[in-house]
């Protein structure tokens, strides 16, 4: 989640409707200046005992935090407390139960993402050995009870676990227990952005079967692939979701404005203090009628404050989001950005991915979105056959694409290579977690432990 790293003071105040369509014009960059955000996220353990280490706690995430500014890395802090970094290669975030986040820089091709990706990996892997802890790829954790993680010392996420349990079942879940790797991507256009958001949100269950990876919760197997997937549908009904209006006519940014103001708030910063709004409307806001601060109008970093608290499977802020895929090792990682600049960041590949599901209906989405959870590649896909005859053909398109990108790396070999964990898994038909289950069932004996060695 998003890591506040703004003054509110000296702020714009939000005085018309333009400023909130503001963000999103400023998004829209030339096709030259296009370029690719990946966050991933990893479950932090103990290695003696496989628990998850408490922020203040000898070797415990704060002190993998004050320990990773030996690679160059800058503490942002948060009420005295050091609460993410900051460094050429993006920021490193909390999660709200200390699942440690790399949200990378915005680079230009998919070798310098997957290099960024590796040096990260190399630091936390040097303190791992240091401090006695290990990071585990991995959408969901396997083993443990809400009860048994701690919560990071960060203002909104007490906001937040506090209005979860009134809004739906497993929001308390969604926070505390699951990890996913995230890809952001431009838009020259509003009219790019729309084409974009529509196929990325109606090819984000593809991206959640080719990633399930979240097949047991406290021990056992849980009956899904990606539970963290299935975790979504019943988090917040307010601020989740495949988002019917993206699909009709007229959508763009001053549609996602209404959509925005029409999410329920969550927080108000004021003087770095989080001033629980939870429930409250923006709207008002704008009034000047919000009960919590009566009188006031919204500045600039009220409303970015507000653009990130909302969690459909594509978002959209001065980029857009997709959300769709389980947290994985190292290996999947560089696949995520690769599939999703293939398909979209060439026009003949976007053409040709839209074309895979224009004519599908809303319901027939929405019975995609739901059956792939359990499913994966085995859900059926509107007009007969199953994601995994989709995925085959999605992936070509993304190979065409990233083909036509023509970026190279220092050997001379150009972006399609980091398709081939994908293909693997297409020709098989056996997702990540369908993996993880044969090993469960097979040589782990019904150990879920020996997940740990699995590891990153």
């Amino acid at each position: 989640m998003s890591t506040r790293d703004a003054s509110d003071k000296a702020d714009p105040v939000i005085e018309n409707r333009d400023q909130l369509v503001a963000p999103m014009i400023a998004g829209e960059k030339a096709k030259s200046d296009w370029r690719i955000g990946t966050e991933h996220e990893k479950l932090v353990y103990r290695v003696k005992d496989h628990a998850a280490p408490s922020y203040d706690e000898e070797n415990g995430i704060r002190d993998i935090l004050l320990n990773m500014q030996q690679f160059g890395w800058e503490p942002i802090t948060e009420n005295g407390k050091v609460i993410a970094l900051k460094g050429t290669d993006g920021n490193i975030s909390l999660e709200p139960a200390g699942q440690l986040e790399l949200s990378g820089a915005p680079l230009e091709s998919l070798h310098e993402t997957c290099n960024e990706t590796g040096r990260h990996l190399e630091q936390v892997k040097k303190l791992g050995g240091e401090m006695g802890v290990g990071f585990l790829g991995l959408g969901m954790w396997p083993d443990k009870t809400r009860e048994e993680l701690p919560v990071m010392p960060k203002g909104r996420y007490g906001i937040m676990m506090n209005h979860m349990p009134k809004v739906g079942n497993l929001g308390l879940d969604m926070m505390l227990r699951t990890c996913t790797i995230q890809v952001n991507l431009d838009y020259s256009s509003e009219a790019d952005m729309v084409k974009k958001f529509r196929t990325g949100l109606a090819l984000q269950p593809l991206a959640t079967a080719l990633f399930a990876n979240s097949p047991f919760t406290e021990g056992k197997p849980n009956g899904y692939l990606s539970y963290r997937s299935h975790i979504w549908s019943d988090t917040d009904p307010h601020r989740t979701g495949m988002l019917p209006f993206v699909f009709e006519d007229g959508f763009g940014y001053e549609r996602w404005v209404d959509y925005m103001l029409d999410v329920p708030m969550y927080f108000v910063v004021r003087d770095g203090k989080y001033i629980d709004a939870a429930g409250l409307s923006f709207r008002d806001f704008l009034k000047g009628e919000l009960s919590v601060l009566p009188g006031e109008l919204p500045t600039q970093s009220d409303w970015w404050d507000h653009l990130s608290t909302a969690f459909p499977e594509v978002r959209l802020k001065s980029f857009l989001e997709m959300r769709g895929a389980d947290g994985g090792p190292w290996s999947r990682i560089c696949a995520l950005p690769a599939l999703w600049v293939g398909l979209l960041y060439d026009q003949s590949a976007l053409d040709a991915a839209w074309d895979l599901v224009k004519g599908w209906t809303m319901e027939e989405r929405e019975a995609l979105r739901n059956a792939v959870p359990k499913e994966a590649l085995g859900a059926k896909i509107p007009g007969g056959g199953t994601l995994q005859d989709l995925a085959k053909e999605a992936l070509a398109i993304a190979r065409s694409g990233l083909a036509a990108r023509g970026r190279l790396g220092q050997s001379g070999d150009n972006e399609t290579g980091f398709l081939s964990t994908l293909d693997e898994i297409v020709e098989s038909g056996k997702v990540p977690a369908q993996r993880l289950l044969d090993k469960y069932h097979g040589e782990w004996n019904g150990d879920v432990s020996r997940v740990y060695k699995y590891s990153f």
